[in-house]
């Protein structure tokens, strides 16, 4: 991953190198791809054209590029190849020898993870000598914690390399070009879009000034009030699990189901912790409390039942209707990290991945305070977006709950 910034021939370089094992590796097929194709034929496309201009290639005679098919044809027999990464359905079928992602912190990790599964290309020829499956990108730092920075800095295997490229080592810039940028942007923009480096990940989240001293691994006593705080989608169904003292929450745990029912959530709480001797408290979701068309039981009588005929002590502690979502943000916020510097919520990242996923993730739209949900399309192409809010919103439900913003 070649991560720089404006200026610093992310492109440039990337069709380079496409160029380049196209030339070495004859008959093999490259694939080049941003999230939508139009960036692609704007930008990477007439980089691959001027390269091959430079390198002295005259088109019909050493190269042909097919409009219809959005393809490269060199004499040598390679291919590349120019498509959209919006939806990972549409090059499920092609077979690979390497792939460049234009922009790649704008496409999803399932795109990511499909275009890895397309890199098995059979064909190849034993002149090909050290060949090696390649799939590399250029981009822009991400403005939040998503894949590039989980596959490449948080948890890196041994065949992934991040390449960090200031605009300034690019020699060929005119000298002003980096002074003017000095002038024109402040510190921390200039740090990301001319350094290139990573960003303060809490602008435009939802959660503000989470880090490291919020993380620890927690554990769970059977002595100590459990507090259960819920969100009923379906689909998935997310609670969180969590102690709590007089200015202290410790989330030690959640449950995250897929297409599943109340009555399936607790009995999995109950599987978890079939033993535990202090009351429980239920918080969450005041909607929880209503009947709906298909039961004559609401979601907290479901679960109330289920706990006592388990022998459990329970107490609820339900809002009568369900407060503002800017309000529960601004609780649990004051909660992260108070103006005084004092940190109220700690979470244990190993058990609760998604709380976690949705607090280096859940992000409001830009230039609003309305938190931006993942559209129908967007958790179609990319299955993580379905797990962010909901769990994000049980968590929250506990915090307003017993710490509101007075």
């Amino acid at each position: 991953m070649y991560q720089g910034g404006y200026g610093s021939g992310k492109t440039w370089c990337g069709s380079l190198l496409g160029l380049m094992l196209a030339r070495k590796y004859p008959g093999s097929r490259g694939l080049v791809g941003a999230k939508e194709y139009e960036l692609v034929k704007n930008t990477t496309l007439q980089s691959y054209f001027e390269h091959l201009e430079n390198m002295g290639y005259v088109k019909d005679r050493d190269y042909t590029y097919n409009k219809n098919d959005k393809k490269i044809t060199l004499s040598n027999g390679s291919e590349i190849l120019f498509k959209g990464l919006d939806d990972p359905e549409k090059f499920k079928s092609l077979n690979l020898h390497w792939a460049e992602i234009e922009e790649a912190s704008q496409i999803s990790d399932s795109a990511f993870k499909q275009l890895l599964a397309r890199l098995r290309n059979t064909n190849r020829k034993p002149s090909w000598g050290d060949f090696k499956f390649r799939l590399f990108g250029h981009t822009n730092p991400q403005p939040n914690k998503g894949w590039i920075w989980k596959r490449f800095v948080e948890n890196p295997k041994v065949n992934y390399r991040l390449i960090i490229a200031p605009t300034s080592e690019n020699t060929n810039l005119p000298k002003h070009f980096i002074e003017s940028m000095k002038d024109e942007y402040d510190p921390e923009y200039y740090r990301i879009n001319v350094l290139g480096e990573f960003g303060n990940y809490s602008s435009g989240l939802v959660v503000k000034n989470f880090t490291p001293e919020n993380e620890k691994p927690l554990t769970y006593n059977r002595d100590l009030p459990l507090y259960l705080t819920c969100d009923f989608n379906v689909d998935p169904m997310c609670w969180c699990l969590a102690h709590m003292d007089e200015k202290d929450v410790f989330f030690f745990d959640e449950l995250v189901i897929e297409n599943t029912s109340t009555q399936a959530c607790i009995e999995e709480f109950i599987r978890r912790y079939p033993n535990h001797r202090s009351k429980i408290v239920i918080c969450g979701d005041a909607s929880g409390d209503f009947r709906n068309a298909q039961s004559e039981f609401t979601n907290y009588m479901i679960i109330r039942r289920a706990l006592e005929a388990h022998g459990y002590s329970v107490d609820f502690k339900i809002r009568p209707y369900n407060p503002p979502v800017l309000r529960r943000i601004q609780a649990f916020n004051a909660r992260v990290c108070n103006a005084a510097g004092e940190r109220h919520i700690f979470v244990d990242p190993k058990k609760c991945k998604w709380l976690m996923h949705n607090i280096y993730n859940l992000a409001f739209k830009e230039g609003t305070s309305i938190v931006d949900i993942p559209t129908v399309k967007q958790i179609k192409n990319d299955r993580e977006a379905k797990f962010l809010e909901h769990i994000f919103d049980a968590a929250s439900y506990l915090i307003e709950y017993f710490f509101p913003i007075k």
